[in-house]
């Protein structure tokens, strides 16, 4: 990819000393996040300041998600309601980016329907920003990138929303191709970044007084596949748990068919690394699973888990679960609850299956009512509530490390935070915690989290 230090340096020049605004919004899963982030920062080099109410932005970006086709239709209703936006703001330039862009029938849609659209920018193309906007700033009536590259942008700063909990993307992409999603066609195959620079980032990161590092991928577990002589992802995480410094290491997600035991074994043997496994199922019936393309069946997935029991009976484990997968029958809904009574996760991320243009689930013939399925989440959701507040009572009588980082929404003068096992903890004390490790007694458990109070000295 080109250097785009000769357009950032023209941008810079055509502002003047004008105060130009930028609004940013990043929508979808925390690899979108850190887009957005990046984008910021590519922002800010050019001299842009940022706010957070469109009405006085001169630059609007909203980095977008693609995962369901009902994220892409809030984006267009979003994006056609700022065509009187930009009729009372001629020069307020707009621009799309990220994974709904990324599909070239999308950035033709957005050019042809939505003429208030300035720039179109693809996931991977993120460094031609700067190129972009010189276009827009120069009256080009439209211009896009929505190109495939390598480059990870290294040299990009990121604007980040939290001073002491920071995200770390070691890898882009995905070649698991699961029938109901449509990321491998929108984010490309595995592409990892390079160990030195993930584990320099990171240095940084704790060098600055970041307490918690989250390091995202499609599916983690395959970090280093693509790279020749590359380190896996049970090596990265050693070498990161080296790091000198007072911090957290998760990460983000887990695909069950190369949760290795070494994998297993790093978590538990790596100070740093959070107790604390996401592992997403998806369904508890392996007939589903073939369906899905997920690549393992339920007795794979339940000897990971065994085998993460044998070393901790209280290791927390969360997951991922769809509910109404095309023709799933009543026995293999049955199979998921039974699986959530059996593995006791902490806590679940359930969705509906939505049928996603483009993917091979949204040809297969589907016989569900959305009645029906509606009815099945509500019974999930209920057996995950049983289990829960069942099994965060081990939490009580123990002392949890907790990473405060927000005022509770629920009862003033409490503070909210993540244990080392992901837990939501909740306890009473001042707003100045925020940011940093507290110790708390648990003293009560809830189906949602656990509450306690804060150990002093």
């Amino acid at each position: 990819m080109n250097d785009n230090t000769a357009a950032v340096k023209e941008i810079k020049e055509l502002l003047g000393d004008k105060v130009r605004r930028a609004y940013v919004r990043s929508f979808g899963c925390q690899l979108n996040v850190s887009d957005g982030e990046k984008i910021k920062g590519l922002l800010q080099k050019m001299g842009y300041i940022f706010t957070e109410d469109e009405q006085e932005a001169d630059l609007i970006i909203l980095n977008t998600c693609a995962v369901r086709e009902s994220a892409e239709d809030r984006v267009f209703g979003i994006v056609g309601s700022m065509k009187k936006l930009k009729e009372l703001k001629p020069g307020l330039i707009i621009g799309i980016a990220g994974c709904m862009t990324a599909q070239s029938h999308i950035a033709d849609k957005i050019k042809k329907s939505y003429p208030q659209v300035d720039i179109v920018l693809g996931t991977s193309a993120i460094n031609a920003l700067p190129r972009l906007l010189l276009d827009a700033l120069h009256g080009a009536r439209f211009s896009a990138d929505i190109s495939e590259y390598d480059d990870f942008s290294e040299a990009v700063e990121q604007v980040r929303d939290s001073s002491f909990k920071a995200s770390v993307p070691i890898m882009f992409g995905c070649n698991n191709f699961c029938t109901y999603c449509i990321v491998p066609y929108v984010r490309g195959r595995e592409r990892s970044r390079r160990a030195e620079d993930i584990i320099e980032e990171v240095r940084g990161l704790v060098q600055n007084g970041y307490k918690e590092i989250m390091l995202l991928g499609q599916n983690v577990n395959s970090y280093g596949k693509d790279l020749e002589n590359g380190m896996t992802f049970p090596q990265l995480l050693r070498e990161l748990d080296k790091i000198e410094g007072d911090f957290v290491i998760r990460f983000m997600s887990s695909h069950p068919k190369d949760a290795s035991k070494e994998l297993i074994d790093t978590i538990f043997e790596c100070k740093k690394v959070a107790k604390h496994l996401h592992l997403p199922v998806q369904s508890g019936s392996s007939e589903v699973l073939r369906r899905m393309n997920r690549h393992y069946d339920i007795d794979k997935y339940l000897g990971i888990i065994d085998y993460i029991y044998s070393r901790d009976p209280d290791f927390s484990l969360t997951t991922d679960l769809i509910v109404g997968f095309p023709d799933e029958s009543d026995e293999e809904f049955r199979a998921t609850l039974e699986l959530i009574k059996k593995v006791r996760y902490d806590n679940i991320y359930s969705f509906i299956y939505s049928k996603r243009s483009g993917t091979k689930a949204a040809e297969m013939p589907d016989g569900i009512s959305d009645e029906e399925k509606g009815q099945r989440m509500r019974e999930l959701l209920s057996v995950q509530r049983e289990v829960s507040s069942e099994h965060y009572k081990r939490f009580i009588g123990r002392t949890m490390r907790v990473l405060a980082d927000d005022v509770s929404k629920k009862k003033q003068g409490y503070l909210t935070g993540k244990s080392n096992e992901f837990i939501i903890v909740e306890f009473e004390g001042d707003s100045s915690l925020i940011g940093q490790f507290v110790d708390v007694e648990i003293t009560d458990a809830m189906n949602w989290a656990v509450a306690g109070k804060l150990k002093k000295g």
